[in-house]
Protein backbone atom coordinates (compact mmCIF):
# COMPACT_ATOMS: atom_id res chain seq x y z
CA UNK A 1 0.00 0.00 0.00
CA UNK A 2 2.17 2.78 -1.32
CA UNK A 3 2.59 5.78 0.97
CA UNK A 4 1.24 4.11 4.12
CA UNK A 5 2.95 2.34 6.98
CA UNK A 6 -0.42 1.55 8.56
CA UNK A 7 -2.13 -1.65 7.41
CA UNK A 8 -5.69 -0.74 8.41
CA UNK A 9 -7.83 1.84 10.20
CA UNK A 10 -10.42 0.62 12.72
CA UNK A 11 -13.28 2.97 13.62
CA UNK A 12 -15.57 1.77 16.41
CA UNK A 13 -18.05 3.49 18.68
CA UNK A 14 -21.60 3.32 19.98
CA UNK A 15 -24.54 3.37 17.64
CA UNK A 16 -25.34 6.85 16.23
CA UNK A 17 -21.85 8.22 16.97
CA UNK A 18 -21.09 9.21 13.37
CA UNK A 19 -18.92 6.24 12.38
CA UNK A 20 -20.36 5.78 8.89
CA UNK A 21 -19.82 9.42 7.89
CA UNK A 22 -16.24 9.31 9.19
CA UNK A 23 -15.58 6.08 7.31
CA UNK A 24 -16.70 7.64 4.02
CA UNK A 25 -14.61 10.77 4.61
CA UNK A 26 -11.53 8.66 5.37
CA UNK A 27 -12.06 6.44 2.34
CA UNK A 28 -12.32 9.50 0.11
CA UNK A 29 -9.25 11.21 1.59
CA UNK A 30 -7.03 8.16 1.97
CA UNK A 31 -7.96 6.03 -1.05
CA UNK A 32 -9.63 3.45 1.16
CA UNK A 33 -12.44 0.92 1.30
CA UNK A 34 -15.10 1.07 4.03
CA UNK A 35 -15.50 -2.46 5.42
CA UNK A 36 -18.46 -3.21 7.66
CA UNK A 37 -17.80 -4.33 11.26
CA UNK A 38 -21.40 -4.26 12.49
CA UNK A 39 -23.15 -7.59 13.07
CA UNK A 40 -26.60 -6.28 12.08
CA UNK A 41 -25.59 -4.32 8.99
CA UNK A 42 -24.52 -7.54 7.29
CA UNK A 43 -28.21 -8.44 6.72
CA UNK A 44 -29.68 -7.41 3.38
CA UNK A 45 -33.24 -7.40 4.76
CA UNK A 46 -32.47 -4.61 7.26
CA UNK A 47 -31.04 -1.51 5.62
CA UNK A 48 -33.20 1.11 7.35
CA UNK A 49 -33.67 -0.30 10.86
CA UNK A 50 -29.92 -0.98 11.25
CA UNK A 51 -28.90 2.46 9.88
CA UNK A 52 -26.88 0.85 7.11
CA UNK A 53 -25.32 3.37 4.71
CA UNK A 54 -27.81 4.50 2.10
CA UNK A 55 -27.24 3.76 -1.62
CA UNK A 56 -26.26 7.44 -1.99
CA UNK A 57 -23.68 7.11 0.80
CA UNK A 58 -22.34 3.85 -0.61
CA UNK A 59 -21.85 5.60 -3.95
CA UNK A 60 -19.45 8.08 -2.31
CA UNK A 61 -16.82 5.42 -1.52
CA UNK A 62 -16.26 1.69 -1.92
CA UNK A 63 -18.20 -0.28 0.72
CA UNK A 64 -17.84 -4.00 1.46
CA UNK A 65 -19.65 -6.57 3.66
CA UNK A 66 -22.85 -4.52 3.92
CA UNK A 67 -26.13 -6.33 3.30
CA UNK A 68 -24.47 -9.46 1.91
CA UNK A 69 -26.16 -12.00 4.23
CA UNK A 70 -29.77 -13.24 4.17
CA UNK A 71 -31.78 -12.76 7.37
CA UNK A 72 -32.41 -16.51 7.57
CA UNK A 73 -28.70 -17.08 8.24
CA UNK A 74 -27.32 -17.27 11.78
CA UNK A 75 -24.18 -15.33 10.82
CA UNK A 76 -21.23 -15.97 13.13
CA UNK A 77 -18.05 -14.12 14.08
CA UNK A 78 -16.05 -16.87 12.38
CA UNK A 79 -17.89 -16.39 9.11
CA UNK A 80 -17.43 -12.63 9.39
CA UNK A 81 -13.66 -13.03 9.78
CA UNK A 82 -13.54 -15.36 6.76
CA UNK A 83 -15.39 -12.75 4.67
CA UNK A 84 -13.11 -9.96 5.94
CA UNK A 85 -10.02 -11.99 5.02
CA UNK A 86 -11.35 -12.37 1.49
CA UNK A 87 -11.84 -8.61 1.17
CA UNK A 88 -8.37 -7.92 2.57
CA UNK A 89 -6.87 -10.28 -0.01
CA UNK A 90 -8.77 -8.56 -2.83
CA UNK A 91 -7.60 -5.05 -1.93
CA UNK A 92 -4.09 -5.87 -0.69
CA UNK A 93 -1.60 -3.31 -1.98
CA UNK A 94 -4.32 -1.24 -3.63
CA UNK A 95 -6.62 0.31 -1.02
CA UNK A 96 -6.46 1.17 2.68
CA UNK A 97 -8.88 -1.06 4.66
CA UNK A 98 -11.12 1.06 6.90
CA UNK A 99 -13.20 -1.12 9.23
CA UNK A 100 -16.25 0.69 10.59
CA UNK A 101 -18.81 -0.60 13.08
CA UNK A 102 -19.94 -1.11 16.63
CA UNK A 103 -19.57 -4.87 17.13
CA UNK A 104 -16.74 -5.33 19.58
CA UNK A 105 -16.40 -9.07 18.97
CA UNK A 106 -15.75 -8.43 15.28
CA UNK A 107 -12.92 -6.03 16.09
CA UNK A 108 -11.51 -8.37 18.74
CA UNK A 109 -11.55 -11.27 16.30
CA UNK A 110 -9.80 -9.17 13.65
CA UNK A 111 -7.03 -7.98 15.96
CA UNK A 112 -6.68 -10.74 18.56
CA UNK A 113 -8.10 -13.83 16.86
CA UNK A 114 -10.90 -16.28 17.53
CA UNK A 115 -11.30 -18.99 20.12
CA UNK A 116 -10.50 -22.27 18.43
CA UNK A 117 -14.05 -23.66 18.70
CA UNK A 118 -14.99 -26.44 16.24
CA UNK A 119 -17.89 -25.67 13.88
CA UNK A 120 -21.29 -27.04 14.86
CA UNK A 121 -22.88 -29.24 12.16
CA UNK A 122 -26.20 -27.83 10.97
CA UNK A 123 -28.11 -30.99 11.92
CA UNK A 124 -26.93 -30.69 15.54
CA UNK A 125 -27.81 -27.00 15.60
CA UNK A 126 -31.32 -27.82 14.38
CA UNK A 127 -31.66 -30.63 16.92
CA UNK A 128 -30.76 -28.29 19.81
CA UNK A 129 -33.20 -25.69 18.51
CA UNK A 130 -36.02 -28.21 18.38
CA UNK A 131 -35.22 -29.27 21.92
CA UNK A 132 -35.17 -25.62 23.06
CA UNK A 133 -38.51 -24.77 21.48
CA UNK A 134 -41.14 -23.98 24.08
CA UNK A 135 -38.65 -23.80 26.95
CA UNK A 136 -38.27 -20.53 28.84
CA UNK A 137 -34.69 -19.22 28.99
CA UNK A 138 -34.17 -20.08 32.71
CA UNK A 139 -35.29 -23.66 31.93
CA UNK A 140 -32.79 -23.77 29.08
CA UNK A 141 -30.09 -22.57 31.47
CA UNK A 142 -31.00 -25.36 33.93
CA UNK A 143 -30.65 -27.86 31.08
CA UNK A 144 -27.18 -26.49 30.35
CA UNK A 145 -26.31 -26.71 34.07
CA UNK A 146 -27.05 -30.44 33.98
CA UNK A 147 -24.90 -31.04 30.89
CA UNK A 148 -22.18 -28.40 31.14
CA UNK A 149 -22.20 -26.88 34.65
CA UNK A 150 -18.81 -25.24 34.09
CA UNK A 151 -20.03 -23.08 31.22
CA UNK A 152 -23.47 -22.56 32.75
CA UNK A 153 -21.87 -20.95 35.80
CA UNK A 154 -20.34 -18.26 33.54
CA UNK A 155 -23.59 -17.35 31.73
CA UNK A 156 -26.59 -15.30 32.84
CA UNK A 157 -29.76 -17.43 33.03
CA UNK A 158 -31.46 -14.75 30.89
CA UNK A 159 -28.89 -14.85 28.05
CA UNK A 160 -30.73 -17.22 25.71
CA UNK A 161 -28.43 -16.88 22.71
CA UNK A 162 -25.26 -17.76 24.62
CA UNK A 163 -26.96 -20.55 26.58
CA UNK A 164 -28.18 -22.10 23.34
CA UNK A 165 -24.73 -21.70 21.77
CA UNK A 166 -23.17 -23.53 24.74
CA UNK A 167 -25.70 -26.36 24.35
CA UNK A 168 -24.83 -26.63 20.66
CA UNK A 169 -21.08 -26.80 21.35
CA UNK A 170 -21.56 -29.44 24.02
CA UNK A 171 -23.84 -31.50 21.77
CA UNK A 172 -21.31 -31.30 18.92
CA UNK A 173 -18.10 -31.92 20.88
CA UNK A 174 -19.05 -33.40 24.25
CA UNK A 175 -16.83 -30.73 25.83
CA UNK A 176 -17.66 -27.54 27.78
CA UNK A 177 -17.63 -24.34 25.76
CA UNK A 178 -15.26 -22.74 28.28
CA UNK A 179 -12.66 -25.42 27.55
CA UNK A 180 -12.06 -23.84 24.13
CA UNK A 181 -11.52 -20.29 25.36
CA UNK A 182 -7.77 -20.61 25.90
CA UNK A 183 -6.78 -21.66 22.39
CA UNK A 184 -6.96 -18.94 19.75
CA UNK A 185 -6.46 -18.69 16.02
CA UNK A 186 -4.65 -15.44 15.15
CA UNK A 187 -6.75 -12.68 13.62
CA UNK A 188 -6.07 -11.32 10.12
CA UNK A 189 -4.86 -8.03 11.64
CA UNK A 190 -2.98 -9.58 14.59
CA UNK A 191 0.44 -8.70 13.19
CA UNK A 192 -0.57 -5.63 11.18
CA UNK A 193 0.05 -2.04 12.39
CA UNK A 194 -3.38 -0.47 12.77
CA UNK A 195 -5.00 2.73 14.01
CA UNK A 196 -7.76 1.93 16.52
CA UNK A 197 -10.25 4.68 17.35
CA UNK A 198 -13.37 4.57 19.49
CA UNK A 199 -15.71 7.51 18.87
CA UNK A 200 -17.06 8.63 22.24
CA UNK A 201 -19.79 11.29 22.04
CA UNK A 202 -21.08 13.07 25.11
CA UNK A 203 -23.68 10.74 26.64
CA UNK A 204 -26.69 13.08 26.69
CA UNK A 205 -26.06 14.15 23.11
CA UNK A 206 -25.79 10.51 22.08
CA UNK A 207 -29.13 9.66 23.69
CA UNK A 208 -30.73 12.56 21.79
CA UNK A 209 -29.19 11.37 18.51
CA UNK A 210 -30.41 7.81 19.08
CA UNK A 211 -33.99 8.91 19.71
CA UNK A 212 -34.03 11.26 16.72
CA UNK A 213 -32.49 8.67 14.43
CA UNK A 214 -35.12 6.09 15.32
CA UNK A 215 -37.86 8.57 14.41
CA UNK A 216 -36.04 9.27 11.14
CA UNK A 217 -35.91 5.53 10.45
CA UNK A 218 -39.67 5.34 10.85
CA UNK A 219 -40.09 8.11 8.27
CA UNK A 220 -37.70 6.27 5.93
CA UNK A 221 -39.75 3.07 5.89
CA UNK A 222 -38.53 1.01 8.86
CA UNK A 223 -42.03 -0.31 9.56
CA UNK A 224 -42.50 -1.68 6.03
CA UNK A 225 -39.03 -3.21 6.20
CA UNK A 226 -39.83 -5.01 9.46
CA UNK A 227 -43.25 -6.04 8.12
CA UNK A 228 -41.58 -7.73 5.13
CA UNK A 229 -39.14 -9.47 7.47
CA UNK A 230 -41.98 -10.68 9.70
CA UNK A 231 -43.83 -12.12 6.71
CA UNK A 232 -40.92 -14.51 6.15
CA UNK A 233 -41.86 -16.36 9.38
CA UNK A 234 -38.24 -16.85 10.39
CA UNK A 235 -37.00 -18.32 13.68
CA UNK A 236 -37.43 -15.49 16.24
CA UNK A 237 -34.06 -16.42 17.77
CA UNK A 238 -32.15 -15.53 14.59
CA UNK A 239 -29.92 -12.45 15.03
CA UNK A 240 -31.75 -10.45 12.36
CA UNK A 241 -35.04 -10.96 14.19
CA UNK A 242 -33.53 -9.47 17.35
CA UNK A 243 -32.08 -6.30 15.79
CA UNK A 244 -32.93 -3.21 17.83
CA UNK A 245 -36.37 -1.99 16.83
CA UNK A 246 -37.45 -5.22 15.16
CA UNK A 247 -39.11 -7.01 18.15
CA UNK A 248 -41.11 -3.93 19.15
CA UNK A 249 -42.33 -3.18 15.64
CA UNK A 250 -43.27 -6.83 15.13
CA UNK A 251 -45.27 -6.66 18.38
CA UNK A 252 -47.07 -3.59 17.01
CA UNK A 253 -47.79 -5.35 13.71
CA UNK A 254 -49.31 -8.26 15.66
CA UNK A 255 -51.55 -5.78 17.51
CA UNK A 256 -49.91 -6.41 20.90
CA UNK A 257 -48.72 -2.84 21.58
CA UNK A 258 -49.27 0.64 20.16
CA UNK A 259 -46.94 2.20 17.59
CA UNK A 260 -45.78 4.77 20.17
CA UNK A 261 -44.89 1.93 22.55
CA UNK A 262 -43.01 0.12 19.79
CA UNK A 263 -41.01 3.24 18.98
CA UNK A 264 -40.24 3.86 22.66
CA UNK A 265 -39.08 0.26 23.00
CA UNK A 266 -36.80 0.57 19.98
CA UNK A 267 -35.31 3.80 21.28
CA UNK A 268 -34.83 2.40 24.78
CA UNK A 269 -33.25 -0.84 23.57
CA UNK A 270 -30.84 1.13 21.39
CA UNK A 271 -29.87 3.49 24.23
CA UNK A 272 -29.14 0.55 26.52
CA UNK A 273 -27.09 -1.12 23.79
CA UNK A 274 -25.00 2.05 23.35
CA UNK A 275 -24.29 2.05 27.09
CA UNK A 276 -23.12 -1.58 26.87
CA UNK A 277 -20.86 -0.69 23.93
CA UNK A 278 -19.05 1.91 26.04
CA UNK A 279 -18.53 -0.61 28.83
CA UNK A 280 -17.49 -3.47 26.55
CA UNK A 281 -14.83 -1.53 24.67
CA UNK A 282 -13.46 0.02 27.87
CA UNK A 283 -12.87 -3.40 29.43
CA UNK A 284 -12.27 -5.69 26.46
CA UNK A 285 -10.18 -3.44 24.17
CA UNK A 286 -8.45 -1.03 26.56
CA UNK A 287 -5.68 -0.04 24.13
CA UNK A 288 -8.03 1.80 21.75
CA UNK A 289 -7.81 5.59 21.52
CA UNK A 290 -11.05 7.30 22.57
CA UNK A 291 -11.84 10.54 20.74
CA UNK A 292 -14.74 12.91 20.30
CA UNK A 293 -16.46 12.13 16.96
CA UNK A 294 -15.59 15.51 15.46
CA UNK A 295 -11.89 14.82 16.09
CA UNK A 296 -11.90 11.39 14.45
CA UNK A 297 -10.54 12.42 11.06
CA UNK A 298 -7.62 14.43 12.42
CA UNK A 299 -6.84 11.63 14.89
CA UNK A 300 -6.48 9.17 12.02
CA UNK A 301 -4.29 11.57 10.06
CA UNK A 302 -2.10 12.07 13.11
CA UNK A 303 -1.69 8.31 13.39
CA UNK A 304 -0.65 7.83 9.78
CA UNK A 305 3.08 8.16 9.21
CA UNK A 306 2.47 9.46 5.71
CA UNK A 307 1.26 12.69 4.13
CA UNK A 308 -2.40 13.04 3.30
CA UNK A 309 -3.19 12.03 -0.24
CA UNK A 310 -4.69 14.66 -2.50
Amino acid sequence: MSGFKIGAVLIAGPTASGKSALGIKLAQGLDGVVINADSMQVYRDLRVITARPTPEEEAQALHRLYGHVDAAVNFSVGRYVADAVQVLEEIRGQKLPIFVGGTGLYFKALTEGLSDIPPVPEEIREEVRRESEGLETPELHRLLSERDPETASTLRPSDRLRVQRALEIFAATGQPLVSFHGARQPGPLSDVPVIKLFLAPEREELRRRIDQRFLAMMEQGALNEVKALGERNLDPMLPAMRAHGVPGLLSYLRGEISLDEAIAKGQGDTRRYAKRQFTWFRHQLPDWQWVEPERGYEAVLAGLNAPRRP
